[in-house]
């Protein structure tokens, strides 16, 4: 039988544990700072430095899998990453496009490259977006790979939700006062429509229905531990994020960021009248009042909200009502179903393994058939509007499907663990937010990014705890 180790040297170990969890939250938080209010990540100079902050991320993976423990989770979640850069790194000695110059103009002419193997058009962006990724994606990580307190996720996402509400606060005035450019004007945007430090609303939207999810998940969680004194926990002031979130997607003018965040309300609203039911029905008292001031409220909070962004979703309704009438007269989906098919077309002809990462911008102007308007200026795309399919022409249904199973894996090592409220909320948000990428590209903002992994994570290491503690 083996001795048991000395308490000092658990007490030692258990202190480095703690020093390695808090350099993860840390680490987290700045990160979330840098991406969210450094224009999304959009931004060249927020890019690079994303890079150098994310390989931090990593340096902090190595040290925590000096651990045995944690070295057997990361062989059993980290496979399909490992085996996605695997890819992308053979990808970088295969090009696939050869630059050309011709009357001082630079052009780029399909080579092929190595028939059967991974390969790229652009070598330095596939691997300064693989950077880029990993960074993201290993920091977010560490999460379910450090982390040992709920109270201290709790923390991290509590800090995330005071982040979202001051950047939605930053720009809603930003909005009223009409501001021309990102930080009341002091930076141009190259997208009219901006909102707060994103200089597309979009991407703002999706980051913002990751934080609305957020901030309902831990209103939910405080609300149940709170039931006889709700109005003296923090989930009334989870409410008032919420609304404020909310309220910030109509006026980015994001129209279908606003019909997911509606949805996302409309589903908690849902599950409030369930377990209020369920809960009277258990005491003995009466539902009705609860229903009925829970209904007013809704009622009161969406008036304002529509009152404070009644400008901006009048102008929106007319742009739709506009595109319809367009579609109608093309007999169609206009010039995104002539994207979606070319693009396709582009993904055909390297199914397997893609034109490489980040490789769409140079590759996707060969396949494009859109002719220049009345004004004779070209259409050109650097994002093919539907993160799936772009995911598809750059990777290929392999690296596609590795991608998937980043997420999937470590997913299904859940089995046996019921989710609590606050995880079910966050996977809801990321789940939308997958959804919503089918037909825009969230994914192209590393702030989104780094926003769904870090919700993905949290939610998979709150049920771990959660489950272990229930076991204890």
């Amino acid at each position: 039988m083996d001795a048991p180790l000395p308490s000092s040297r658990t007490g030692s170990s258990d202190r480095a544990s703690s020093r390695l969890e808090l350099a993860v939250l840390l680490h987290l938080g700045l990160f979330l700072l840098l991406l969210s209010w450094g224009f999304g990540g959009n931004a060249p100079w927020s890019r690079q430095a994303a890079c150098a902050w994310g390989t931090v991320g990593g340096v902090i993976t190595l040290a925590a899998l000096r651990d045995s423990e944690m070295r057997q989770r990361a062989r059993r979640w980290l496979w399909p990453l490992a085996l996605l850069n695997l890819i992308v790194f053979v990808s970088l000695f295969n090009p696939t496009m050869r630059e050309m110059s011709l009357d001082g103009e630079v052009l780029y002419a399909k080579t092929g490259g190595q028939a059967g193997w991974p390969g790229t058009a652009q070598p330095d962006a596939s691997r300064s977006a693989l950077w880029l990724f990993d960074g993201i994606l290993l920091s977010c990580f560490n999460l379910l790979l450090v982390v040992r307190q709920r109270r201290n996720l709790r923390r991290l996402l509590l800090f995330a939700g005071g982040n979202a509400l001051v950047l939605a606060v930053f720009g809603t005035v930003q909005k009223f006062v009409k501001a021309k450019g990102l930080y009341f004007g002091l930076v141009p945007s190259p997208q009219t429509y901006f909102f707060s430090s994103f200089i597309y609303h979009n991407h703002w939207g999706a980051f913002t229905v990751l934080m609305v999810a957020l901030c309902l998940g831990l209103v939910a969680h405080y609300a149940r531990r709170s039931e006889r004194d709700f109005w003296h926990s923090p989930a009334p002031s989870g409410l008032v994020a919420v609304f404020f979130l909310a309220v910030s997607i109509p006026l980015s003018t994001s129209r279908s960021c606003t019909l997911l965040v509606l949805f996302l309300l409309g589903g908690a609203f849902v599950h409030w009248i369930v377990r209020t039911l369920r809960h009277r029905r258990g005491h003995g008292g009466s539902f009705a009042g609860p229903l009925l001031l829970g209904t007013v409220a809704m009622f009161v909070a969406g008036g304002i909200a529509f009152k404070l962004a009644q400008p901006v979703i009048e102008q929106r309704l007319a742009k739709t009502e506009e595109q319809v009438a367009e579609m109608r007269a093309q007999g169609g989906l206009g010039q995104r179903a002539v994207l979606y098919r070319d693009t396709w077309h582009m993904a055909q002809d390297r199914l397997a393994f893609g034109w490489g990462m980040a490789s769409y911008p140079r590759v996707f102007y060969l396949y494009n058939t859109q002719r220049p308007g009345i004004d004779r200026l070209p259409f050109f795309y650097f994002d093919a509007h539907s993160d799936w399919l772009q995911s598809v022409a750059e990777l290929g249904l392999i690296g596609t499907l590795l991608l998937g199973l980043q997420g999937l894996v470590p997913l299904l090592s859940l089995a046996g663990h019921r989710p609590g409220l606050l995880a079910c909320y966050l996977w809801a948000g990321c789940g939308l937010v997958l959804l919503y990428a089918w037909v825009e590209f969230p994914f192209g903002n590393p702030a989104v990014v780094f926003a769904w992994w870090l919700c993905f994570f949290a939610g998979l290491r709150y049920t771990r705890l959660e489950g272990r503690s229930a076991e204890s």
